[in-house]
């Protein structure tokens, strides 16, 4: 019984460690030098009515550190909004938002990050990227997604400020550890649930092609079509600044 009390800890240890070492695997794996797409999206509200948006994303430089450019081609009444997101290794990302309408941008401010993103079930912090640093990690178990095997892992921020949530649960699949889904908390309550689907490999990468965020507070849901993605095409720095974000497309 005693050596047993003095191996325990140790292997909590492992667990955890493990845990941390599949995230950053999953993230070493989906590493490129720049992602581009063209994003169809359909918002579901709790009553079935469906509004449909577009927008065209670029996203340069590793995870944790990349930077991200959304800006809507439509409908008529959101076309031209842009968000710029510069992620950071040690803090949450940097935000700004560009609405033609009123001609000006501004910065996102950190307590406005749970709010929704122009009517769509994707919070502002939902587009950022965190580096594994900023989380502590513990390994819950195995359990399947669509069939496939998933490692189960919790994670949960370091700095309580930094997040609208709390906690995490993440399921990377086993076979080429790309994650499968994703469920946030705010602590015990459930308040977003993410589904990656359409899992197929572009450029060698394997990557989804769908994703659907379910809110679950407003019962409401986004679903998230990626078209015409590619990789590591050419980019440049001056695309992910405040002076571009202001740019008419």
């Amino acid at each position: 019984m005693r050596r047993f009390l003095l191996i325990l800890p140790v292997a909590a240890s492992l667990w955890a460690q493990d845990a941390k070492q599949i995230v950053a695997e999953s993230q070493r794996r989906q590493n490129v030098k720049s992602q581009k797409y063209q994003g169809v999206l359909q918002v579901i509200d709790a009553g079935g009515k469906i509004t449909e948006k577009s927008w065209a994303s670029e996203r340069a430089g590793s995870w944790g550190t990349s930077k991200l450019m959304i800006r809507f081609t439509a409908p008529a009444e959101v076309k031209g909004v842009a968000l710029l997101v510069v992620n950071h290794p040690d803090r949450a990302s940097d935000q700004w938002m560009w609405i033609p309408s009123i001609g000006r941008d501004r910065r996102v401010a950190l307590q406005d990050r749970k709010t929704r993103f122009f009517g769509t079930d994707f919070s502002f912090e939902d587009l950022e990227e965190r580096d594994v640093e900023q989380f502590d990690w513990k390994m819950l178990g195995e359990e399947a997604v669509d069939g496939a095997a998933c490692w189960k892992i919790e994670s949960r921020p370091k700095s309580a400020r930094a997040s609208q949530y709390t906690s995490n649960f993440l399921w990377i699949r086993k076979d080429n550890y790309v994650a499968a889904k994703l469920e946030s908390f705010s602590k015990d309550q459930l308040m977003r649930r993410l589904f990656y689907k359409n899992i197929e490999q572009v450029q060698g990468i394997w990557t989804a092609r769908l994703l659907e965020m379910h809110d679950l507070k407003r019962k409401s849901r986004t679903i998230l079509k990626l078209e015409r993605l590619s990789f590591n095409a050419p980019v440049k720095d001056e695309d992910f600044t405040v002076q571009a974000l202001r740019r008419e497309q």
